[in-house]
């Protein structure tokens, strides 16, 4: 069932509907503590196809994604930079740095390992007034509906709070770190957990 629900949510379409109802509540503290008309450059890792685009508009913009159909989906709706890439990978010394480094809900799909080699990898490519900025789901740790919809989302690796807090605070220096929830007509769908740090010195 759930390598069914993973390829069904690899396909743009399902995806993108999947995702809708909640783009900007889950962007809601990121857009509260932030003033995102300020930011420069920003580079949006796990960017899907272009889901958190539109926030940036007056910005110089790069989104990276493993997903080929996702980037082809991003190219065409939004016309602006998106590289299909492995962000521990990439490589490209053009880019530069960035002011405002994203990445929303896309750590709970890798393992511990794989998401120190991200946050030290991206790490590097901060300004020295730049923050990274994670959005992530926060598991139940139970048997309720929301665990049920934090499986559907595809990532094994839904953690607690204090769990995440823990592998931020290997490279961050923590300036927000914040609960919040997403609700659909009322429900609580997910708990989710907003990071902001520094590059740490």
């Amino acid at each position: 069932m759930n390598s069914f629900l993973t390829y069904l949510l690899e396909q743009t379409p399902v995806y993108s509907l999947w995702q809708a109802p909640f783009v900007t509540d889950k962007l809601a503290p990121v857009l509260s503590h932030n003033d995102i008309a300020r930011v420069r450059r920003v580079l949006d890792v796990g960017c899907g196809p272009g889901t958190n685009t539109d926030f940036f508009r007056n910005a110089d913009y790069l989104g990276v994604d493993i997903n080929a159909g996702y980037i082809e989906s991003a190219q065409r709706k939004h016309k602006r930079r998106f590289v299909v890439a492995d962000v521990t990978a990439y490589d490209d010394q053009a880019a530069g740095k960035f002011d405002f480094i994203l990445i929303n809900s896309f750590l709970h799909d890798v393992d511990d390992a794989d998401v120190d080699k991200v946050l030290a990898r991206i790490a590097g490519w901060l300004t020295s007034d730049g923050y990274i900025h994670v959005v992530e789901l926060v598991s139940p740790g139970d048997r309720s509906i929301a665990q049920l919809l934090a499986n559907w989302d595809r990532g094994k690796y839904a953690r607690s709070l204090g769990h995440w807090r823990s592998l931020f605070e290997r490279h961050l220096e923590i300036a927000v770190f914040e609960t919040y929830s997403l609700k659909l007509a009322g429900a609580r769908f997910w708990s989710m957990v907003y990071c902001k740090g520094r590059r740490k010195s």
